[in-house]
């Protein structure tokens, strides 16, 4: 399959997932976008880890929503689970959904954390991704 034609079939392609990461997901909630979570599966080859996960990981997915409390202290705790040179994909409601951040908020709430914002797409119906990259040690 093509490069294109598998970005249109998996919402998870064009995120830069790589097969055998392990991929920390925090902030799961029925609300979540499903079709990406099984898309990033299919690409790593394995089910991504949840919160109680007790070793490092190469990627952390923050599902965050305003309700979910403050967004620096949430990117702070993901930072110490993250692998050295790992990266964060905040995902967040977009405009008009229940639980939309401000995009000053998640570049503040970057800043503050040490983290280098990257990259901004949609990535489902319902969500925005926001890629973080963590400071190299």
């Amino acid at each position: 399959m093509t490069e294109s034609g598998n970005e249109r079939t998996n919402p998870a392609a064009r995120l830069g997932f790589e097969h055998g990461q392990v991929v920390q997901e925090i902030g799961y909630d029925d609300d979540v976008d499903h079709d990406l979570r099984e898309g990033i599966e299919s690409i790593i080859g394995r089910e991504l880890v949840d919160e109680d996960y007790d070793d490092v990981a190469d990627v952390v997915l923050l599902w965050f929503r305003d309700e979910d409390g403050d967004l620096t202290d949430a990117l702070v705790d993901a930072l110490g689970l993250l692998e050295e040179g790992g990266m964060i994909w905040l995902f967040t409601p977009k405009t008009g959904r229940d639980g939309y951040i401000e995009p000053s908020d998640i570049s503040d709430g970057a800043q503050t954390s040490g983290l280098s914002q990257t990259k901004s797409i949609s990535v489902g119906k319902d969500w925005s991704g926001t890629r973080l990259a963590s400071p190299k040690r």
